[in-house]
């Protein structure tokens, strides 16, 4: 009894949410004030783009297949998810939508329940009761304080995981064109010039991107390029699709629907009460794996958009947003619309569109040297030499002080634009879409831009996947490394065996996703968690090696809402 009391007073039923809100309110008046900033009109332009077109994307086989989801369904989801975190929610940063993961998970229990089962449920009624087993558990998730399992969330599962979405972004892009071939409105010469469209899209978007991160221009107009060069990239493939000889191809479109109203127009309402109780009990596993799914996910997304790399002043609050997942999911399941959740990469991508840049802050003295105080072979330590009797480590010493003292005039993230306009205002937008002349121009978008605005954003999250750069660092030139990067430090083996770790953890989400045991692949997902905390230490890795293959995703402020960081 005693034992059970303790473990009572631990948990702490609510003490999660009550410090999160109390973390939080004194900002929240702020958080409307800083949006009165100029970086928040880039941050709504570039994420409404990137979440809206995506989310349609991803659901148009779930719509094809199903008759059950229309673009209505999608876009007001993605409504509800911006309204409700950037108005309630504890961190506005973080953007949620429709997302990949759930589409498939939506779509496999429609091929495990309903297609060949002749005494099958009615589907949006069953996907009705999983979203509230879902939304249960998510409160109940919150309550009791375990979000603060996310403390041994590290790099790993965030790298692994964000690769595994940079790959579903890539075969998304794949299936929105190779779909067409089966398509009785389209043409072989329409499939072309879809194909055509997709490669300007990501040409030109990656051409943009590229000069952002280039000595060339001014850096305001690199900044341009960095906010504004994907957008405009997608309306000029867009406009390219009705000029010329790709306007008399004809390329397939997106598909739109009528006005603020639902497919097959039914009622918004589900009445899944109305569900037999046998399929109310069948529901419960599938609330599970969607609880397993959106833990993972969206905190994930959340911890992403949190990241050690931006300068945060603001408390997070990941269990008061956990229950406001619960209560978007049972929003969901009660208009048949598809659950909500966080988005990787467009949380982060929100975030850095959000960050204020400027010069370091140098001390005085430093001007008075010749070389940047914290430049290392240029500095005296104890027991050194105060000089060196080897002209060539001198000339070396030269080099790199000449180097680090170039790096010093780069500009830096000094701050971001904390806020919540930017997500309520991208949120606003899809509603203005399901009007009747923006419908008309949605519809206008081929798809073939669709696949490439997913590859344009899959190839930009694996650039700065921590998996990416370790596998770089494997087969770049040695001598041509950084003597500054701290994967010199560790031994080759070990970085291959790091890898292939991460990489056997992808490719078994990977696989099966691609077969009917789709459904259980959050739990391969969040297998991740215990695998970096029981397994990898037991291998033949040194603390030291460690610490450089792996780090905490968010900064120590930021994981104070689930108790501090393990790592």
């Amino acid at each position: 009894m005693t034992s059970c009391l303790a473990a009572f007073a631990w948990l702490g039923p609510g003490r999660g949410l009550y410090r999160d809100l109390r973390a939080r309110a004194p900002w929240y008046a702020s958080d409307w004030r800083d949006a009165y900033n100029y970086r928040v009109v880039p941050a709504v332009v570039l994420i409404f783009f990137a979440n809206v077109l995506p989310g349609i994307a991803f659901s148009l086989d779930l719509i094809e297949t199903t008759n059950q989801y229309g673009v209505a369904e999608v876009l007001l989801s993605s409504f509800i998810a911006a309204f409700v975190f950037s108005v309630f929610g504890a961190q506005p940063l973080c953007i949620a939508g429709v997302t990949g993961p759930i589409t498939v998970l939506n779509k496999t229990i429609y091929d495990i329940i309903v297609q060949g089962n002749h005494d099958a449920p009615d589907y949006l009624q069953f996907v009705g009761w999983v979203y509230m087993w879902a939304a249960i558990l998510h409160w109940i998730t919150a309550v009791f304080n375990a979000c603060n399992f996310l403390r041994y969330v590290t790099l790993f599962s965030c790298d692994t995981f964000g690769f595994y979405v940079s790959f579903v972004y890539l075969e998304y892009g794949i299936q929105v064109l190779t779909r067409q071939l089966s398509n009785a409105s389209t043409t072989a010469e329409g499939i072309l010039s879809s194909l055509v469209l997709a490669l300007l899209m990501l040409g030109t978007a990656l051409l943009f991107r590229t000069l952002s991160l280039s000595p060339l221009f001014h850096r305001h107009v690199r900044r341009i390029f960095a906010d504004y060069g994907m957008p405009i990239s997608l309306v000029a493939a867009s406009a390219c699709a009705y000029w010329g000889l790709l306007n008399r191809a004809d390329p397939l479109t997106l598909p739109t629907s009528r006005a603020f109203l639902p497919a097959n127009d039914r009622p918004w309402l589900v009445r899944f009460w109305d569900l037999p109780a046998r399929w109310v009990g069948i529901a419960f596993p599938f609330g599970l794996v969607l609880w397993i799914l959106f833990f993972f996910d969206h905190n994930v997304s959340s911890l992403m958009a949190q990241g050690a790399e931006f300068p945060l002043r603001k408390p997070p609050g990941f269990h008061w947003d956990f229950f406001l997942l619960g209560i978007t999911t049972f929003i969901a399941g009660l208009l048949g619309v598809p659950a909500p959740n966080g988005l990787i990469p467009q949380a982060p991508i929100h975030t850095t569109s959000l960050v204020i840049r400027g010069m370091p802050t140098r001390r005085r003295d430093d001007e008075e040297r010749p070389f940047p105080s914290g430049t290392t072979t240029g500095t005296v330590t104890p027991g050194e030499p105060s000089s060196s009797t080897s002209d060539e480590k001198k000339n070396r010493d030269d080099q790199t002080a000449r180097v680090d003292d170039s790096d010093r005039w780069k500009e830096v993230p000094i701050g971001v634009v904390e806020q919540r306009a930017s997500n309520l205002a991208q949120g606003a937008l899809c509603l203005v879409l399901l009007t009747r002349p923006f419908l008309h121009v949605l519809s206008l978008i081929p798809r073939g831009v669709l696949s490439g605005l997913f590859w344009y954003m899959a190839l930009d999250a694996l650039a700065a996947n921590g998996i990416t750069r370790k596998i770089l660092f494997l087969l770049s030139d040695r001598t041509l490394t950084p003597a500054t990067d701290p994967l010199r430090r560790v031994r080759k083996s070990r970085i291959v065996l790091f890898v292939g770790v991460q990489l056997a953890g992808f490719g078994a989400t990977y696989a099966v996703t691609q077969t009917i045991a789709a459904i259980g692949f959050p739990v391969i997902i969040l297998f991740l968690l215990p695998l970096r905390t029981f397994v990898v230490p037991r291998l033949p890795f040194t603390p030291a090696e460690l610490l450089i293959l792996d780090g905490p995703t968010a900064s120590p402020f930021t994981m104070e809402s689930v108790g501090g960081g393990a790592y």
